[in-house]
Parts: C-alpha cells; structure tokens; sequence
C-alpha cells in the first residue's frame, strides 16, 4: 500500500432518467454577455432531441465531433482549439460539456486541458504532464462501458501511438448519468462498449496494483456486467458499472487486453471497445475464467467477432503493433508483475496478434 496514490474523483454526479434536463445546476454561470460554454457532441447526435434539450444559447460553441469514424487524434484537438479561440477572440469558455461515448467525452477533456496549456494536446500524452488546470468540464455518456466519465484519461492517437492524456487536471468536474441517453445504443456498439468495462474490471482484479477500494469497484461493477449481459439486466445497471469500473481502472491498472488493443487501433484503425473484443478473446492464458464467460455473452447477444484480422499486415505493421504495446509499460506491469519484459516478449506478442 506504500505505493498508493491519492486519486481525485469527479467531484458532481447527477444520476437518474432524464437527468440531463438538470444540466443547467452542474454549469458554472455565465457573468458576461460574451461568456459561452463549449459542447462537444457526437455527431449520431447531430438531429435528435438531446441536443434541444441542452438549452443552448447562440453565443455557444457547439462541435459536432465524428466519434464513430475513428478514434480521436491529437490533430482534431489541436484543430478544435484553434477554432475555438479564433472565433471567440482567444476567450476561454466557462465550461466545456462533452456529450457521447467515450471518444466524445476525451476529445472534451483534452480540449479542457489544451485551451490552458501551450502547444499540441500530444505534448501532454503521458503521466502527469499537465502543467496547467484545465477549463470546468461536464461528461454526459450516452453510450455506457468505456468508463471515460469516471477516468482521469483522454486517450488520443497520435502519429505513431494511441496514448492518454493521463491527469488530475483532465477529469471531469462534474457527469450526468442518464439511462435515457443510452436505450437507443445499437445493440453491437452496446456489447462492445459494455464488455470494454468488463475487461476494465477483469483487469483490474487480476492486477499486482490492486487494492480494496478498487476491488469494491471493480466487483460490484463486474457483477453489473453480468447481470446486463447473461441476465437481462437494465440499462441503469449498464450504466452504473460503467462509472465504477471507471472509477476502479482510475485507482488500479488495465492489463495485457488494453494493451494489445491499442496496437490494434493504431494500424487496424479499430475503436476501442471493438479492438478490446478481439484481443480478450485470445487471452485465455491470463484470464481463463473471464475469458469464458466472455463468451458465453458473445453467444447469448449473437455478437460475431472477426477472424484473421492481422492477416494482411506487413512485418513493419507488425512491429508498430508489437513496439505500441510494449509502450504500454504500467499495464503490463500490473498484469505480469515487474518481470513482464521476460513474460511477454516481442515474440510472444506477435503469436497473440497471430491468434487474433
């Protein structure tokens, strides 16, 4: 426990169906005419009610972020913040409210940190490089599973890595959880995200950094995922083992899953949840059990993952993939312990992406 690390939590939660309509309690308030706040929603929102019900206000910045495209890179921050001061006259905004899956949520979270500190959002990809706090922010899921509402995260791809933007500073100050945002989720995108926060779990409890405020999380979350998933349970269910496997990964570690799937999101352009999908189903070697009731609920939700996906790749492809998860240095040190260089060599890791 010498090693524990004292980690701020979101400090404002609202919780409950059709809380969103309560945003206007959670936003500092705007004391000059040219005041605005900046919403970054994801584009599959673009027509639908949530956005009339946000109460906007024609002085607001409103961007409208392509999260189901790819997975955000450091570029696209960079380029929303450049807009934003251009068009504002270099005013910072009051809050900044991000509004989607987890992809959405990071973009907000590393426009918050960038818009008080010099240079390119990859500068500060990393732990605990953030010099500077960042503009009040608000996360609003409206996809439940990646945990980005809770985590102290903003993950980016950068020109040849996926990395976080890892800080006190890039947590949110304050999230709605609202069950209504999420009935509509498709039901593949529902199963990918919500098994990203099953391995969120899984990874956790079968970590060296493990410790009992995070196995409560990762527990209770984990038994969420279940029911949700070989059960029917609920999307308030869904939702709730979203936040708190969130919470559980912000107080202990992922493991060999996240890191292996950030190689294939990097060459593969794969999304998150998806790319951790592929990955944990050929890691049985580490999570046996888990990996089983894995598929046990691929079954039960007739979801159908894909087979061969490295196929084509060159051997420099490859090697990218293999030097990104060795990157991935804390999480494969929470898997296999400080020895994990001897563990999971190149070699080793490249019989893993073979599988896959």
């Amino acid at each position: 426990m010498s090693n524990f690390r004292i980690f701020k939590q979101v400090p404002r939660l609202l919780f409950g169906e059709n809380s969103i309509n309560r945003l206007a309690e959670l936003v500092p308030a705007k004391k000059d005419p040219k005041d605005y706040y900046v919403f970054i929603i994801d584009d599959v929102h673009k027509n639908s009610d949530i956005v009339s019900r946000l109460n906007t206000s024609s002085v607001d910045f409103i961007e409208y972020f392509p999260a189901s495209k790819k997975e955000p890179a450091t570029y696209q921050v960079d380029e929303i913040k450049e807009r934003i001061l251009k068009e504002k006259g270099n005013q910072k905004p009051v809050s900044i409210i991000g509004i989607g899956g987890g992809s959405s949520m990071d973009v907000a979270k590393a426009i918050s940190v960038v818009l008080c500190n010099e240079g390119s959002s990859s500068l500060y990809q990393g732990w605990d490089l953030v010099p500077n706090p960042g503009i009040h922010k608000i996360g609003i899921p409206t996809v439940a599973g990646s945990g980005a509402e809770a985590s102290r995260t903003a993950v980016l791809m950068g020109k040849d890595r996926k990395f976080g933007i890892n800080s006190d500073f890039s947590m949110f100050d304050a999230i709605i959880l609202d069950s209504n945002l999420i009935k509509n989720v498709p039901t593949n995108q529902r199963f990918h995200s919500g098994m990203d926060c099953y391995i969120h779990c899984v990874e956790s409890l079968q970590g060296t950094m493990i410790n009992e405020l995070a196995r409560g999380y990762a527990s209770k979350a984990l038994d969420l995922c279940e029911l949700v998933f070989l059960a029917d349970g609920d999307d308030d269910m869904l939702m709730t083992a979203s936040y708190l496997g969130g919470v559980s990964i912000v107080n202990s570690e992922v493991g060999v899953c996240h890191a292996l799937s950030y190689g294939l999101s990097l060459e593969l352009g794969y999304r998150h949840g998806y790319a951790n999908c592929i990955a944990f189903d050929v890691l049985e070697e580490y999570y046996g059990p888990y990996v089983e009731k894995f598929r046990q609920m691929l079954k039960k939700h007739n979801i159908v993952l894909p087979k061969g996906v490295t196929k084509s790749l060159d051997s420099a492809a490859l090697n990218r993939m293999v030097e990104m998860t060795l990157r991935m240095e804390r999480p494969l040190a929470n898997a296999l312990g400080e020895n994990w260089k001897q563990i999971l060599t190149p070699e080793k890791i490249l019989q893993l992406y073979a599988r896959m």
